[in-house]
């Protein structure tokens, strides 16, 4: 009767172990440093959102969250920093295609989510960092669904860490000229990103992961922090490896003697003197943004007068050279010395943001293309058209002329160059090319269709992907690629060519597609048409 007992315990408690959802006061329960922290276990993955990682007053250094007693629930996402334009409206069949979680706004928005498939356990999982996009102004941890890290937690045996952190005017205001209260004011959105890498430093081992074993990965405005995060000395150390995905479009970060400048047109917009500066973190978040508005302006037509270079943006908010946090260009030697033994994957998607999709021309005849290419290219056209059809042979739709991406690609190839020619940790180049049968294939390679796969989310992302057996095992290839370059700094995978290490002479690419190959320097003469005045 004992054994009967025992035996029947015993497949309760197997049941219970691997049923889908698991909650409850004593479900996912352990230590952080502030407090002990609840989540819950779906698929057998430990889930934690709404963290706490730091707090901070508007435009002030972040500091550890205040202790908290008892166990903190940590259930559901926490708060996003606030958009300078609200979304009210949206388009209705991107939306679709995108299916964006807006979430809710607080400034006081320095939360963490982590998924892991064990705690307290004593092992040391690779960590994957991931930083989101919207450039450095908008997005959150959640804003898509491919940004979930239950499945690539469980496939890879390793941690996923996502974050929110300050953006747009509340990252990046430089009132550094006022007090040392703000001194790190000109690049908070950053110093948030290395607090909560500090958190992972600490508290990550009770999470299953490795401190030692940390890979920051972010696409877009993501990719862009990664490269931002590399040439910051406060930063080096917190990470092993690093992965940009369609990051690399700012080469150069303005300079204090204009962001300062920006920060005196704010206080004169909004009738604050130096002496009152404190004033500033009364103002509401419109009159704020609508007075930040007005000094990029001002200052972006004063640096233009001047004959200095805007960037591919113009005067907008982002980090700069402040010369303490960020004491160097990107391309400074210092810099490239700083994340020289850091292994870097870095790429793009083909069509990122995609002519024909904003033109209404996806479907246009091979004359209206032409036409659209000569308008654009000029004198230009013919050998534009030329190597485009060198650099992608196969494509065979008019607007596919139109839509290859040369907003991303030429700055990744130029970081890659540059890091492979550096000496120390290899740098490993992709391109995604694979094209989404969703209405009609109209959306291609576009931005962030590389995301469902790179975290194995197609199912959850089939409004993007169409959710069929070659997306998935596309996924199935990527997803291993990313676990693996977190694991070892290597990006091989089971079912895929031999990755090599990008080099200037040779070029290595890899083209992921459903069946991926590598090529070497494809697109050579089309990024020398386009880079000629």
């Amino acid at each position: 009767m004992k054994k009967i007992i025992l035996s029947l315990l015993a497949f309760c408690f197997v049941a219970n172990a691997s049923a889908q959802l698991l909650t409850g006061e004593d479900v996912a329960v352990t230590n952080t440093d502030a407090g002990k922290v609840r989540g819950y276990v779906h698929n057998s993955i430990y889930t934690y959102k709404g963290i706490p990682y730091a707090e901070a007053k508007r435009f002030e250094s972040p500091q550890k969250p205040k202790p908290w007693n008892g166990v903190r629930s940590s259930m559901t996402y926490g708060p996003v920093a606030p958009l300078m334009t609200p979304t009210t409206t949206v388009q209705d069949e991107s939306e679709f295609v995108f299916h964006h979680d807006w979430g809710y706004t607080s400034e006081d928005c320095m939360r963490l989510n982590v998924w892991t498939p064990g705690i307290n356990d004593g092992k040391k999982r690779p960590v994957l960092f991931w930083i989101h996009g919207g450039g450095f102004t908008a997005g959150s941890s959640q804003e898509l669904p491919s940004y979930d890290g239950e499945n690539l937690s469980k496939k890879g045996d390793v941690v996923v860490v996502s974050i929110n952190h300050r953006l747009n005017i509340l990252g990046y205001l430089d009132l550094s000229a006022y007090g040392d209260k703000y001194k790190q004011s000109a690049n908070l959105s950053i110093v948030d990103m290395v607090a909560a890498l500090e958190w992972v430093k600490t508290n990550i081992t009770n999470f299953g992961g490795d401190p030692n074993n940390v890979m920051i990965f972010g696409q877009s405005g993501g990719g862009a922090k990664v490269n931002t995060l590399m040439a910051a000395p406060s930063a080096k150390g917190l990470f092993h490896k690093a992965v940009n995905q369609s990051g690399a479009f700012r080469t150069t970060l303005l300079e204090k003697s204009d962001t300062q400048l920006i920060g005196a047109e704010v206080l004169k917009a909004l009738n604050i003197e130096p002496g009152q500066i404190d004033n500033i973190q009364k103002v509401p978040y419109a009159e704020l943004v609508a007075a930040g508005n007005k000094a990029l302006k001002i200052v972006g037509d004063k640096m233009k007068a001047e004959g200095k270079s805007t960037g591919a943006f113009g005067v907008s908010w982002g980090p700069s050279r402040d010369g303490t946090f960020l004491p160097y260009q990107f391309t400074d030697p210092q810099a490239v010395e700083l994340s020289k033994n850091i292994p870097l994957l870095i790429g793009t998607v083909k069509n990122e943001f995609m002519a024909s999709l904003f033109s209404n021309m996806s479907n246009a005849t091979e004359d209206k293309v032409n036409g659209f290419l000569k308008n654009r290219y000029k004198d230009k056209t013919d050998a534009y058209i030329a190597a485009v059809k060198k650099a992608f042979p196969k494509d065979t739709k008019p607007s596919d002329l139109m839509d290859v991406d040369l907003m991303f690609r030429p700055g990744a190839v130029t970081q890659a160059k540059a890091k492979s020619t550096a000496g120390g940790a290899p740098v490993y180049m992709y391109l995604f090319s694979w094209q989404s049968p969703v209405l009609g294939g109209k959306y291609k390679a576009m931005h962030c269709m590389e995301l469902p796969f790179v975290f194995n989310n197609i199912a959850r992302c089939e409004e993007m992907t169409g959710g069929g057996k070659e997306a998935q095992a596309l996924a199935d290839k990527m997803s291993q690629a990313w676990i693996n370059f977190a694991r070892t700094g290597n990006p091989n995978a089971n079912g895929l060519p031999k990755w090599e290490p990008y080099t200037v002479e040779k070029g290595a690419t890899m083209f992921f597609d459903n069946t991926s190959t590598i090529r070497y320097h494809h697109d050579k003469e089309l990024l020398e048409v386009v880079a000629q005045p």
